[in-house]
């Protein structure tokens, strides 16, 4: 029984990743979900946050992906979110600029659909920022 399976990483202006990999974690609405080969086929929702990658060299990938959805059918998994980016790719000025925006809009008094669009824009921004300020070189 082979301990790798098919993974196709596809963001909205690049493939990522598209090799043999060994184990992929990603945010879920419920948590992180791990994937290993020969897991059921499933199809789950992605939340913005850090996704981990074990490919078949034995190397960790470490990068925030967006929102989007993964899906394994027959040890072949595809994973399309809104965006893939390393830590290194990561404005971190930029990142402490939306979330300094994201913290003042919800001070700020608004509809119940522009505060939940705040909290959206502050958990991305505080997401990249963790996921920059663990792996950056």
């Amino acid at each position: 029984m082979s301990s790798f399976f098919y993974l196709k990483v596809i963001a909205s202006n690049k493939v990522y990743f598209n090799d043999r990999a060994e184990l992929l974690v990603v945010p879920a609405v419920d948590g992180e979900l791990g994937i290993m080969a020969n897991h059921e086929d499933i199809i789950v929702a992605v939340e913005d946050g850090e996704m981990r990658l074990l490919d078949d060299d034995g190397n960790w990938h470490h990068v925030f992906v967006g929102k989007g959805f993964v899906q394994m059918i027959n040890n072949r998994v595809l994973l399309l979110v809104e965006t893939v980016e390393r830590p290194e790719e990561i404005d971190v000025r930029r990142a402490n600029e939306a979330k300094e925006r994201a913290l003042e809009q919800m001070r700020q008094k608004q509809s119940i659909q522009d505060y939940h669009h705040s909290q959206a824009s502050l958990a991305r921004a505080m997401s990249r920022l963790k996921t920059a300020s663990k792996y950056r070189v």
